[in-house]
């Protein structure tokens, strides 16, 4: 775990590097040395606006809203023992009130993060499955993953939001600027850390039969409930709730769930014979 977020952190560095060294490029072509060196230093604002203030962009274009602690005390108990467990900051908890039932986590790392959940997350799952899912999300917390997803999903909706200020060139811009989107996000963040995050949460609960229940419920529920988002955000929930195809089919981060329940079900190979047994 400290090698994936070793490998997070230089990831990220890579990104503002790469990211202020290209706009110094274009402002190097534009207009020499003082234009490049203006494009740079507005390129590592922006990239310290999204380190900043990231999680927070995140939140409000998802329509989440802090959640208090006497709305939800056992909730919050919840998440502060198995962040206890994980060694990681007991995250600040959102609320999405709408019924499709799904969470993600936004922040920088153990030390400050965020974690959000749906009506439709909470009401929908009984407790050992909901708290297989928050231990997932506290994975991708203790891993670092936050930091890239955050990113990914700033630049990514970013770029898609560009495309609609294009009037009758909305189409044509979204065909070029909805890949480079995706591309954005690949680069940075790869479906094993999913896999990563899903063995981390079966230690974490002392069992993986808890999130592997609840990944299966939860894409059987999602098939019941509309659910309307920017494709970009597709790789800050614990599964996939967009359809595969079109825009969306660009930002599919997650395996399938089959793939994902059966390395659940192989982490605990007598469970068999232990239902049976039951």
């Amino acid at each position: 775990m400290r090698l994936v977020a070793a490998l997070n952190l230089l990831k990220a560095a890579l990104l503002l590097t790469g990211f202020c060294g290209a706009a110094f490029g274009a402002g190097w072509a534009a207009g020499g040395l003082r234009i490049g060196s203006l494009f740079a230093f507005s390129a590592a604002l922006l990239a310290a606006g999204i380190w900043a203030y990231g999680d927070r962009f995140v939140l409000g274009m998802t329509g989440a809203r802090e959640l208090l602690l006497a709305e939800a005390p056992a909730l919050h108990s919840t998440v502060e023992r198995l962040a206890a467990k994980a060694r990681v900051a007991k995250p600040k908890l959102y609320l999405l009130a709408d019924g499709h039932p799904r969470s993600y986590a936004v922040g920088r790392g153990p030390a400050g993060s965020a974690l959000a959940v749906s009506t439709g997350l909470v009401s929908a799952l009984p407790p050992a499955e909901l708290e297989g899912v928050l231990a997932h999300e506290l994975a991708h917390v203790r891993a670092r993953d936050v930091l890239l997803q955050t990113a990914a999903v700033v630049i990514a909706a970013t770029l898609i939001e560009l495309s609609r200020i294009g009037g009758w060139l909305e189409r044509a811009l979204l065909f070029v600027l909805g890949p480079v989107a995706s591309a954005f996000v690949h680069v940075l963040l790869s479906p094993k850390r999913e896999l990563a995050a899903d063995r981390f949460a079966a230690a974490l609960c002392e069992s993986p039969h808890g999130l592997a229940d609840a990944l299966v419920r939860l894409e059987q529920a999602a098939e019941l409930v509309s659910f309307a988002a920017s494709p970009a955000t597709e790789p800050l929930y614990p599964f996939n709730p967009f359809a595969e195809t079109g825009l969306a089919g660009l930002f599919l981060t997650h395996p399938p769930i089959g793939e994902r329940v059966a390395a659940l079900r192989a982490l605990d190979p007598g469970w068999p014979e232990s239902l049976r047994a039951a």
